[in-house]
């Protein structure tokens, strides 16, 4: 219904979008799926209040849309000005449109690196131990335009495992997000998920942040009954994108606030991230193009 509705107030948005532009009373968000809605929400409303307070906003509305895709099109169509990506799904608007949106910052993890990590986590009563212990297993992805929870399982794993994922396991199947990933393998329907992590910190933690940093955090899995069967190498942490219409000035505005967030409010930072980061650096957008020429490579747009 959310994403039927954001799709439903992009012919408007494409008429008033120039006097939006220069108004602003209305600031749009976009945020991802992975994670189930309510908390999405619950973690996003001390920034819309900060950007109320900052910019003097009538309203902040938040859109936790039921996919990625969700997010990528209400940015590609102009009914949002702001959202943070994973690196994938920022390939795919650049892919249709480099002139959509723009990357203004990116997060750093704990240990000074903007980047992390797709692994695989299984039950340790699987008797899986590495991903060579999975063949004719089966593997859970997160979603078709996830980074850590598709794109790069897809090209990484063969290398590992000599073989494509769809002949090298059982069967592959998507879950609906990080989140319903993990618990997926968690339960026992999947043997295999793939995640995104920072991959530092302890296990026993879900590392410093990812999903299963949360999953761990909310109580919602034993990080004792899991074990990591595989890892990535390094992947670009995902950029905050502005939509291009809202103009370089706002550009300018939004990464100030944003670079000030983390020591203004650092409860709130670790809540809108997911985790423990040491903060935001300013990105540019060949930061992705790996990611880009991967991603059309392997999937398209």
């Amino acid at each position: 219904m959310l994403k039927k509705a954001l799709f439903a107030v992009t012919a408007l948005f494409a008429l008033a979008g120039v006097s939006h532009a220069a108004d602003l009373k209305e600031f749009r968000v976009g945020i991802l799926g992975g994670e189930n809605e309510a908390d999405r929400l619950r973690n996003y409303a001390c920034l819309a209040d900060h950007l109320k307070t900052e910019f003097g906003f009538e309203k902040v509305s938040l859109f936790p849309a039921a996919d990625y895709d969700g997010v990528i099109q209400g940015l590609l169509g102009g009914t949002l000005d702001f959202a943070e990506l994973g690196a994938s799904g920022y390939a795919a608007i650049a892919i249709k449109n480099d002139k959509a949106v723009t990357p203004i910052l990116t997060t750093v993890q704990k240990d000074g690196s903007t980047g992390y990590h797709s692994i695989g986590l299984a039950l340790k009563s699987s008797g899986i131990k590495d991903i060579k212990d999975a063949k004719g297993k089966k593997l859970g992805y997160a979603d078709p335009d996830s980074t850590s929870g598709y794109l790069i399982p897809l090209t990484q794993i063969p290398k590992d495992t000599g073989m494509p994922n769809d002949q090298y396991f059982a069967s592959t199947q998507f879950n609906g997000g990080h989140e319903n990933n993990l618990l997926a393998a968690y339960d026992g329907k999947v043997d295999i998920a793939v995640d995104d992590s920072s991959g530092i910190g302890d296990f026993k933690d879900g590392y410093t942040s990812g999903t299963f940093r949360k999953a761990v955090d909310k109580g919602t899995v034993d990080p004792n009954k899991l074990v990591e069967v595989w890892r990535s190498p390094l992947i670009p942490n995902g950029p905050l994108v502005v939509r291009n219409e809202l103009g370089a000035d706002w550009q300018a505005k939004l990464t100030d606030f944003f670079m000030k967030l983390p020591a203004k409010d650092a409860k709130c930072f670790a809540a809108i991230e997911g985790g423990d980061y040491q903060g935001y650096t300013k990105v540019q957008p060949d930061f992705y193009n790996a990611i880009i020429d991967a991603r059309k490579a392997a999937i398209g747009g």
